[in-house]
């Protein structure tokens, strides 16, 4: 996360239970890669242009 002037981090913050990435982890690599073309597949089908610009944005702290 890139820091502003101020020391306040931007782009995007969420916490995960111990729970799921326990879950996450039994998981193989094969099925964690097909989860996320999955995902992938999913949110290109689903999100406009603008949305995607912004979701860009958003990965690289720019808002």
């Amino acid at each position: 996360m890139k820091k502003t002037s101020k020391g306040i981090s931007k782009g995007i913050h969420y916490t995960v239970e111990d729970e799921k990435l326990i879950e996450y982890m039994k998981l193989s690599t094969e099925d964690k890669l097909n989860w996320l073309e999955e995902i992938n597949e999913f949110t290109n089908m689903v999100l406009n242009d603008r949305e995607k610009d912004m979701r860009e944005k958003l990965r690289k702290g720019e808002i």
